[in-house]
């Protein structure tokens, strides 16, 4: 039976863990938190996933909250213009339903039931001194902690990462009590609110530690008026500055937000981090090395929704790649290997995202515009979320968003 550690408990490590478990390999994961401590603590993520990705849950029988949590058949795009009304204005339906459930609520029951499974669950913060010594027991160990000292011994891929910088400062609040969207008061959709020149209003339904909530997330261009909440600590405050905001910048979300309050004193969370593409393989101080997983080696600013979605494909893909591997060294060579595997399809992510985080080219407006007048293109758009790899086919370059535009116009 070969054995596995995984640091790290989140949406991809739990996954794979689970997934690896499922298939009777011997695997530790390590968590810096308990499930109890994840469950009573801070929000962590605006996590929307899409089809491909739940049926990732679904293949692993791990979609335990999926009756549960609000079906969101829609992705809709606003546009604000100069007086603080809409240019544009439409919502595409889903070819396929997406959900979100608190990463507090789904890493907490994954761990609790990768423990009753039988799996090794251990509660330690690691180091990468740690690593190398655990590295000599294990036949491959992955690190799917995204954050802190373990990142750094991957380095920065230069070639695909072309920002250096944060490219907007995000903040988060996790609600009951926002009204419906009067254009489409009969289904859920995640509502994408562009204020150009400023930032993004996302909102999103979710199944949280209470129940269902919405979720109001800023991402305001750096040092621009939605940059605001550095220092902000009390979640009040933090509340009422969103709020603020929204009535400011984006007035038509804040109507059905007036008579809001935050789910719980955990429900705020803020922060920045540049997008960065890293080597897949980390080296140990004693020779070994180490896979990077999800957001370790590919971290996309979440302006897209793509977090969780890439974070359960990358553990997919790897999950794929060991069991193919059968009894074979999970050498250097296997795992570049690997995440070339996952890159087939993190790579559409990663350019969609960084041309998103750039003011929109003339053909994208163009393409936004059409899309509310014309329903297949906004349907298009917004399933590109389940699949970033359709946007190569029409959104990139002008030539073929302007075919695209004029097959749709002229059928």
């Amino acid at each position: 039976m070969r054995k596995i550690l995984i640091v790290g408990a989140g949406q991809s490590g739990l996954q794979l863990a689970l997934g690896l478990q499922s298939r009777g390999y011997e695997v530790t994961l390590m968590s810096n938190r308990t499930a109890d401590e994840i469950r009573s603590g801070r929000v962590m993520s605006t996590q929307c996933m899409f089809d491909t990705a739940l049926q990732h849950e679904r293949d692993l029988g791990l979609d335990f909250w999926e009756s549960q949590a609000p079906r969101i058949e829609g992705l809709g795009v606003s546009v604000a213009g100069p007086d603080s009304g809409r240019v544009i204005d439409w919502v595409g339906k889903l070819d396929g339903y997406a959900q979100s459930v608190d990463q507090r609520v789904k890493m907490a029951g994954w761990m609790e039931t990768f423990a009753q499974r039988g799996g090794q669950l251990v509660i330690h913060g690691a180091a990468v001194g740690d690593l190398d010594y655990f590295s000599r027991s294990y036949d491959l160990v992955l690190v799917a902690a995204g954050k802190g000292e373990l990142v750094s011994m991957f380095g920065r891929d230069a070639a695909r990462s072309p920002y250096s910088e944060p490219q907007r400062a995000l903040a988060v609040a996790y609600v009951h009590g926002l009204g419906p969207r009067p254009e489409h008061p009969d289904f859920d959709a995640v509502r994408c609110n562009i204020v150009p020149g400023v930032g993004e209003l996302f909102v999103m339904p979710t199944l949280t530690t209470g129940g269902r909530a919405d979720i109001l997330f800023w991402e305001g261009v750096p040092g621009g008026p939605l940059d605001a909440f550095q220092g902000v600590k009390d979640p009040a405050e933090h509340l009422s500055l969103t709020l603020e905001l929204m009535e400011k910048f984006t007035p038509w979300e804040y109507a059905r937000a007036t008579k809001v309050e935050l789910t719980d004193a955990g429900g705020t969370l803020a922060g920045r981090y540049a997008p960065t593409v890293r080597n897949p393989i980390g080296r140990l101080p004693g020779g070994g090395l180490v896979l990077g997983v999800a957001d370790v080696v590919v971290a996309n600013d979440p302006i897209t929704g793509q977090g969780s979605n890439s974070a359960s494909k990358c553990a997919a893909a790897y999950l794929a790649a060991i069991v193919e591997r059968g009894e074979q060294p999970f050498d250097e060579e296997w795992m570049q290997g690997a995440f070339d595997r996952y890159w087939q399809t993190a790579q559409h992510v990663t350019k969609w995202t960084n041309a998103m985080l750039a003011p929109p080219p003339e053909h994208v407006l163009n393409l936004l515009g059409a899309a509310g007048q014309l329903q297949p293109i906004a349907d298009r758009f917004a399933n590109g979320f389940n699949d970033p790899s359709d946007f190569e086919n029409f959104f990139f370059d002008p030539e073929k968003t302007n075919a695209y535009l004029a097959s749709v116009a002229g059928g």
